[in-house]
């Protein structure tokens, strides 16, 4: 028997081995743990984007509850070198250069995991409004691809991190995050007899995250403004980056399955968070704050002036809990929740924290000096 026509039949007979195993395991119970050392104590964890600013955190806060391993996917590979240096040499850490566009690299990267975080994609706004077509070969088709990893594998669970710019999108990153949560929930109404729970974490704006206007805000005041503002009445969700990361691990613990999780966010005005980081940073750079200038430029294209986290007919479905709302968009809704009294969770509709509860947050969170870390790399005006 010729080398090569062996080398096919070893290969023919893993993947047939293989899918045995997945076979066999398909009767295994789903998991439902009941604290987070639980859910991922000597697990095996994937987090795709990893390297971003919610995926790094994501890897933060599990490595702290000892998996086995927790396996770092991304394409960047700087940020894979800079995030090596930061957590050091261990053996329960590995970076894996990897595209979620690619099935073949991902389903490799997926081996032996019971737990996935999905966190790569493309995020920016402007960028994804021009570059439609690579805003659904990563956001939807990767994520499809991570999907059928999950149900290949038979894992026990997988996170969708998503955005409150897939609710009532106006852009292409909205809409392709939007059909990206269907794509994730959808899986657990065909999943047939896997154990994988299939969720979805959605959030407004994180402080100090990649792609955040605040370094550019922050050097436009080191340089003497003017500072650019698209609009005076735009209002956002904002939190940092750790809580939001810790009230997603903790709500994936009441998962079962084709749920939303949507956290509890304050809300506060771009103009007023602006003035906030005036106050703060001006007198850093040697410049009096009544100096600065505050410039309206205008919206940029698919950019809306309120953000929602929840639409008034997802709240039908909704159930309210201390820090989040657990959405079952898949479900249908009880006939009495038509008839009482409902509305959506969105940036206009909440109370603002003023300038001084900003400069609070900012403070309590510990971010004057993470923010001017940022400054270097704030685009160009």
């Amino acid at each position: 028997m010729k080398y090569k026509d062996r080398h096919k039949l070893i290969e023919a007979a893993e993947r047939i081995a293989a899918q045995n195993v997945l076979a066999a395991d398909r009767t295994s119970p789903m998991v439902f743990p009941q604290t987070l050392s639980e859910a991922f104590f000597d697990k095996t964890i994937l987090i795709t984007g990893g390297t971003g600013s919610i995926g790094r955190e994501i890897v933060r806060q599990v490595l702290s509850y000892r998996p086995r391993v927790a396996r770092v996917y991304s394409r960047n590979e700087h940020n894979q070198f800079a995030m090596r240096q930061e957590f050091g040499d261990r053996s329960d850490l590995r970076f894996l250069i990897g595209d979620v566009r690619d099935r073949e690299r991902l389903m490799r990267a997926c081996e032996d995991v019971q737990v996935v975080f999905h966190a790569a994609a493309l995020k920016h706004v402007e960028v994804c409004e021009y570059n439609p077509f690579e805003a659904v070969k990563t956001n939807v088709l990767g994520t499809q691809n991570v999907v059928e990893a999950a149900l290949d594998y038979n894992m026990e669970l997988l996170v969708g991190i998503s955005t409150d710019k897939a609710v009532n999108p106006t852009n292409t990153m909205g809409a392709t995050k939007l059909l990206a949560e269907r794509v994730v929930l959808s899986a657990s109404r065909y999943k047939g007899d896997r154990r994988t729970r299939f969720c979805v974490i959605r959030f407004g704006n994180v402080l100090a995250s990649r792609g955040s206007a605040i370094p550019l805000f922050i050097r436009q005041i080191r340089d003497g403004g003017p500072i650019t503002l698209t609009h005076r009445e735009m209002r956002r969700f904002f939190m940092s980056i750790p809580q939001a990361v810790e009230l997603a691990l903790k709500a994936t613990l009441h998962a079962r399955g084709g749920e939303i999780f949507i956290l509890k966010m304050p809300v506060l005005r771009i103009s007023d968070l602006i003035t906030a980081l005036i106050r703060i940073y001006a007198p850093r750079f040697g410049r009096k704050p009544e100096d600065i200038e505050i410039r309206e430029v205008g919206m940029k294209p698919g950019e809306k002036l309120h953000e929602a986290l929840m639409t008034a007919e997802e709240a039908l479905t909704a159930t309210e809990h201390e820090d989040y709302f657990v959405v079952e968009p898949l479900s249908p809704a009880p006939a009495e929740a038509a008839a009482r009294p409902h509305q959506g969770y969105d940036s206009a509709s909440q109370a603002l924290l003023n300038v001084e509860e900003i400069i609070k947050m900012i403070e309590g969170h510990k971010l004057i000096e993470v923010f001017l870390q940022g400054i270097a790399e704030a685009p160009a005006a």
